[in-house]
């Protein structure tokens, strides 16, 4: 696994690519605002978030990870990590490992099996498990203050964070797969009952809105079901306030 966070340490921390996260997230948060980065991963939003001025929840399940993100910012005041899965409800649920690819761990049974034999999925095993706590987006925002922005990423476990958020942040994105629309489909009828009405996407790590303008949950959803399964990935965004997710 040491091998395989090395390549994600070298993809995630590429030169030029920490100025156009900062560009990308400053619509989302400013000095002294609070982000949620669920799924923090090697930790470069949580740098993005902080280099803007804001303070950063970094939730990270996976030991070797949470031990990275010790070391990276164990000394700065303004992250608060948290080693934990983020669900529905507190308690304890199994995280799959994928030891080739950190990148993939998932508490979510129907994404594995999703991502078996699919196109674009080819050579991926999850060869090791972990019985870890589970905590709530309205757990962490009763603890540390409510978010201005929230990241998840958590493979095919979105629709089960996001079932634990009990008051709308003003911004969040989630990531959708194409080997799984149904939990995209779930995370936005969530979000809509939530008072979310404007939704903007991002394919793969491109960083760039694919609609000029925000469109509602059906018309987002109906982009979704029409994608072809290349695409892959990418993160739908979703706020309260339309202008932060326009070109």
């Amino acid at each position: 696994m040491a091998r395989a966070i090395g390549r994600s340490l070298r993809s995630y921390y590429a030169p030029g690519r920490a100025a156009r996260l900062d560009a990308f997230h400053a619509r989302f948060l400013g000095p002294g605002e609070l982000g949620f980065d669920i799924g923090a991963h090697v930790g470069d939003r949580t740098a993005s978030f902080r280099r803007l001025g804001a303070r950063v929840v970094a939730v990270e399940p996976q030991p070797r990870l949470a031990r990275l993100l010790r070391l990276i910012f164990g000394r700065d005041p303004g992250v608060a990590r948290v080693a934990a899965l983020v669900g529905a409800v507190p308690g304890e649920a199994v995280l799959r490992l994928n030891t080739a690819n950190p990148t993939v761990a998932s508490a979510s049974e129907a994404f594995i099996a999703a991502a078996d034999g699919a196109p674009g999925w080819e050579g991926q095993r999850w060869d090791a498990a972990l019985i870890l706590p589970v905590t709530t987006l309205a757990a962490l925002g009763a603890t540390h203050g409510r978010p201005d922005f929230v990241k998840i990423d958590v493979e095919g476990y979105e629709a089960a964070a996001l079932a634990g958020l009990e008051l709308a942040p003003r911004s969040l994105s989630f990531e959708f797969t194409t080997i799984q629309r149904d939990v995209a489909l779930a995370c936005l009828e969530r979000l809509a009952a939530l008072g979310y009405r404007a939704f903007n996407a991002c394919l793969g790590e491109a960083m760039e809105f694919a609609h000029p303008r925000p469109v509602d949950a059906a018309a987002m959803a109906g982009w979704v079901t029409a994608l072809p399964a290349e695409a892959n990935s990418g993160d739908i965004y979703a706020s309260l306030e339309a202008a932060r997710i326009a070109r």
